[in-house]
């Protein structure tokens, strides 16, 4: 990709990328973590962001979310003619960005389903609480629980359906597979692709990258902090060198 996205000159929808993120260059002070990292996502998109640890993939997230570390240098993104580049970590997510982040914070002291309710205390509110219970039945039984007394596979569930109650457009999840067993992965996978089939954006961060290739349409691998493949999560799965070389398996 040798330019940005821009919004002036390319009007048609079906050949125009949803996130269009530039040559990304983030720091943390002096230190590159991000270096010349570009890809495009369609609207609907699950594209799976994968690569060794330190490779770059938590804080290509950050710098998505725009949550000021690491710091953005150079580059631009843009999230359906919006340029998030310019943003404060507080605009973005009113535009539409939501990031489930690896510890999922969920709050202490209330319930899961206080969780979802304060998410949607200031606008643009989401989906209704009706709507994620049936999307998380789990959730509707444990309503009344304190959210961090949950599994970890019921909190991972509370965590995106806390990004689903406000009005999303890109979901960002890092690491949401960590720690969980086969079965309850296959029950989150699952419910993502729900969640891709209501026309949500969604990439991906996750050491498990089989099951993130399974589930995702398209995958970048970032090493040391650059891209170094950009293409189908199909093409991964078969290349067993390109996957041996990269993500170790």
């Amino acid at each position: 990709m040798t330019a940005p996205f821009d919004p002036q000159k390319n009007n048609a929808a079906v050949d125009r990328p949803f996130l269009s993120v530039w040559e990304i260059e983030a720091y943390y002070g002096e230190s590159y973590i991000v270096q010349n990292v570009s890809f495009d996502i369609r609207e609907g998109e699950i594209l799976a962001l994968l690569g060794r640890n330190g490779a770059g993939k938590t804080s290509t997230l950050r710098t998505i979310a725009r949550l000021g570390n690491p710091e953005l240098k150079h580059g631009e993104i843009w999230l359906d003619h919006q340029p998030l580049h310019l943003m404060k970590s507080h605009q973005a997510a009113g535009a539409g960005i939501a990031l489930v982040p690896e510890d999922r914070c969920i709050i202490a002291g209330l319930t899961v389903e206080e969780n979802l309710q304060l998410a949607q205390i200031a606008p643009p509110i989401g989906w209704s609480l009706e709507r994620i219970y049936e999307l998380f039945p789990r959730l509707k039984e444990r309503r009344k629980q304190e959210g961090v007394t949950l599994s970890g596979g019921e909190q991972q569930m509370l965590a995106i359906a806390r990004a689903l109650a406000r009005d999303i457009k890109v979901l960002l999840l890092d690491e949401p597979y960590e720690g969980l067993a086969p079965v309850i992965v296959q029950e989150i996978a699952k419910t993502l692709k729900i969640i891709r089939d209501q026309g949500i954006t969604t990439v991906i961060v996750e050491q498990n990258a089989v099951a993130a290739l399974k589930l995702a349409d398209r995958a970048v691998i970032l090493d040391t902090g650059s891209v170094v493949f950009n293409g189908s999560a199909k093409e991964v799965l078969e290349n067993e060198q390109l996957r041996a070389e990269y993500l170790a398996i």
